[in-house]
């Protein structure tokens, strides 16, 4: 576990980054239509640019690599304490479904800050999380008071912040323009205490709205879906999704933010941090019961605490080169076991393969790709 790990030989063997995707689009165009033909060559510069596949023999090797041993000599708390921010009257399963999935991946806790209507609910799905009834929407807060509870909110939360590997924020987390406005403030506070950021679901909307708020931000990860992603894109790049392009587009949207890391789910699960992209392509399940990207976002939350963990913040490889960013790994290794996990759901259960199925799951795939040990 205490083991650094040096992970840029296999990530280069299946992530391009931006000046090797044109070296090889040149190369192409030289080897199909020779170097003076530029009729040819303007054609071809619309080759589709797309982040390589990463294989799943890689994806699984990585998964194995930043996935930690067992050792008798830890203690709770070390193999990932996990925060989800949401949760509210109408949304109480998507804070519960990446909650969870965190602890069933191997997380030792999992929170969840929600408002005091979704909490009771919550409490009853499982006696496993620990849930904080904190979170206040617009119906329940008179005007004059909006300040002085929004404080209070900000106060039950920072007091935990820095327990946290990390947050996962929008799960179940609603619209409400107040709720808004306090997680707003709370993502501020594990900005300053450098507590890395998962947004997926209504975080997503509350981002795209107010991008200051992973802006140059590198420990952020953003998960969108195809409706997500298409409103990030008309926001930042100001401009209609490219699929043909689809590679390059992440590209940019990912440098335009400034350093974070962003999950494009779909069929194929495109990553990229701005310098590199890859594309998780294994098939996960026909089967497209909702819940499954809250899944996916305690598994990012999860992978992404073990990876960092386990890389030291200036550590080089032998050739004299960067780290390989963490949060990248982490979105592969979380990619590929939801996918797994979704598979093995639909061949037990089919048509009535649900959320929950998937989610018990998980530490089958798991096992099956990295088999539990323990240090003697």
């Amino acid at each position: 576990m205490n083991k650094p790990l040096n992970l840029l030989h296999t990530l280069h063997t299946c992530i391009l980054d931006p000046s090797t995707i044109i070296r090889r689009k040149q190369f192409l165009i030289r080897s199909l239509c020779g170097s003076n033909n530029q009729t040819c060559i303007g054609k071809m510069q619309n080759i589709q640019c797309m982040g390589r596949p990463i294989s799943d023999a890689d994806a699984e090797n990585i998964l194995r690599r930043i996935t930690p041993t067992f050792d008798l000599k830890r203690h709770k708390g070390q193999a990932g304490k996990i925060a989800v921010i949401g949760g509210c009257r109408e949304y109480t399963g998507a804070p519960y479904f990446s909650a969870i999935s965190a602890l069933r991946i191997g997380a030792d806790l999992s929170h969840v800050f929600c408002t005091k209507d979704a909490a009771t609910v919550i409490k009853s799905y499982s006696p496993e999380l620990i849930v904080h009834p904190v979170l206040e929407e617009s119906y329940s807060v008179r005007d004059d008071e909006k300040a002085v509870v929004a404080d209070k909110v900000l106060a039950e939360v920072a007091k935990w912040m820095g327990r946290f590997d990390c947050l996962v924020v929008g799960p179940g987390l609603g619209r409400d323009p107040f709720l808004l406005d306090c997680v707003s403030e709370i993502m501020r506070c594990a900005r300053e205490s450098n507590i890395p950021i998962v947004v997926d679901g209504d975080g997503l909307f509350l981002v795209t709205n107010n991008l200051n708020l992973v802006r140059g931000y590198t420990l952020a990860v953003l998960t969108p879906n195809v409706n997500e992603y298409k409103r990030l894109v008309e926001q930042v790049l100001d401009c209609e999704v490219n699929d043909e392009d689809a590679s390059e587009q992440l590209l940019s949207l990912a440098k335009k933010i400034g350093g974070g890391t962003i999950l494009r789910k779909g069929s194929s699960d495109l990553i990229s941090d701005g310098k590199t992209v890859g594309m998780i392509s294994f098939h996960g399940s026909p089967r497209r019961c909702g819940g499954q990207g809250d899944i996916l976002s305690g598994s990012v939350a999860v992978f992404c605490s073990w990876a960092r963990q386990q890389m030291t913040s200036g550590e080089e490889d032998s050739n004299g080169k960067r780290p390989t960013n963490p949060l990248v790994l982490g979105c592969i290794a979380a990619s590929i076991l939801l996918r797994k996990a979704a598979s093995l759901a639909f061949d037990k259960k089919k048509r009535s393969a649900l959320t929950s199925d998937i989610i018990e799951c998980l530490g089958e795939s798991l096992e099956g790709i990295c088999p539990a040990r323990t240090l003697d």
